[in-house]
């Protein structure tokens, strides 16, 4: 007779094997980690690119124009936002165009035509490319942060709420946006706790370049040159066309708004309550560190970074040994020369730390006709 033994692993060997998983963990973690972050970021990238094909799409049928929400003859009806509506009202009979959202259906199950109108004085500032006036609600904002009116989504799928206007990397918003992909309507209210309020697109469009490039134009020492007020111009809301960019390789039309790449944080606790739960991110230009993906007007995509951007506005104040003469206009009404300024420009003062001084794509100077990097030359 043998007797069998059944033999069982040691400690040590248990040990042992435990090791080696949690080494290949540790090994494997960073790369799966990065191969998701990549991917999230091709898929920023693919949607700039449909954005592009948009945009184009949108020129063919407007005679080469940019997307607009205004009227191009808006500064003859006043000289503030409050004027202007009102007295393009008291001229044509009726309101200025709101900013259209989409057919859908509302809490209540009703269903119809949702947007911002424009009887409401709150909702004025949402058709300019962006407001300088210092109104407690709209200062800063404007139609550049809303791409996915259904005067231009109609241009994409026709839906307010589509992925193609949200990068994956954005998870604040994406998650709050999440329930409303799958809507079959053009805009949904399934937001959580909505009240009115939208979530706005990931991308914006860059203001300057939608306004009269006489806007922002460059400082000289002629009585037209230095940032002027767009109501004060004829034409100052006039969209400008796709060929008025002088160098459509180095000036930026949309970009990533919130801080995505290389992010140390992302809630914002300078904004007293955020627009999503309280939250509201860094903005592109608020790290040192960001580089947000953007698309140029010659339709190519690449990520254009703050200390990139940062180095290029000082190589140009260099060249025209004019302190105030950067890529981004200094003149606004958002702020100063001073680092930091005292109202920042686009909301410099914000930022998560001091080094990460600049306004590009936002404040560009000379609006379509300048640039927000410089070529390698």
């Amino acid at each position: 007779m043998r007797r069998h033994t059944r033999h069982a692993f040691t400690i040590i060997e248990l040990l042992v094997v435990v090791s080696i998983i949690a080494l290949l963990i540790g090994i494997l973690l960073p790369a799966i980690t990065k191969a998701r972050d990549q991917a999230r970021l091709t898929v920023s990238q693919t949607n700039l690119r449909n954005l592009s094909t948009a945009h184009a799409n949108y020129a063919a049928e407007w005679n080469d124009r940019q997307f607009t929400l205004c009227d191009d003859n808006l500064s003859r009806y006043g000289s503030g936002i409050s004027q202007a509506y009102n007295g393009y009202k008291d001229q044509n009979g009726v309101d200025h165009p709101p900013v259209l959202l989409g057919w859908g259906y509302g809490q209540d199950g009703g269903y119809g035509l949702w947007g911002y109108w424009m009887w409401h004085a709150g909702n004025h500032g949402l058709c300019d490319p962006i407001v300088f006036s210092a109104h407690p609600y709209l200062e800063g904002f404007g139609a550049f942060r809303i791409p996915n009116a259904k005067q231009f989504s109609q241009y994409v799928t026709g839906r307010f709420y589509d992925p193609s206007f949200y990068a994956p990397k954005d998870t604040i918003v994406y998650d709050w946006v999440k329930p409303c992909f799958e809507d079959p309507g053009e805009f949904c209210t399934a937001l959580p706790d909505y009240q009115g309020m939208v979530a706005w697109s990931s991308y914006c469009l860059s203001p300057a370049a939608m306004f009269s490039p006489d806007v922002m134009r460059h400082p000289g020492p002629n009585e037209n040159d230095g940032w002027k007020d767009p109501y004060s111009l004829p034409s100052g809301f006039r969209s400008p066309s796709y060929s008025q960019a002088l160098y459509p390789d180095l000036k930026t039309m949309m970009l990533e708004h919130h801080w995505l790449q290389q992010r140390r944080s992302e809630c914002n606790p300078g904004f007293i309550g955020g627009t999503y739960g309280g939250c509201e991110p860094y903005y592109f230009n608020h790290g040192w560190e960001s580089v947000p993906l953007a698309l140029f007007f010659d339709g190519h995509v690449e990520s254009i970074g703050v200390r990139e951007a940062i180095a290029a506005d000082s190589r140009m104040i260099a060249q025209t040994e004019t302190e105030d003469w950067g890529l981004w206009s200094r003149d606004t009404p958002f702020g100063g020369t001073e680092e930091p300024a005292p109202d920042g420009g686009y909301f410099m003062d914000m930022s998560y730390d001091t080094l990460s001084f600049t306004s590009f794509h936002v404040l560009t100077t000379d609006g379509i006709r300048g640039r927000d990097k410089l070529g390698d030359g």
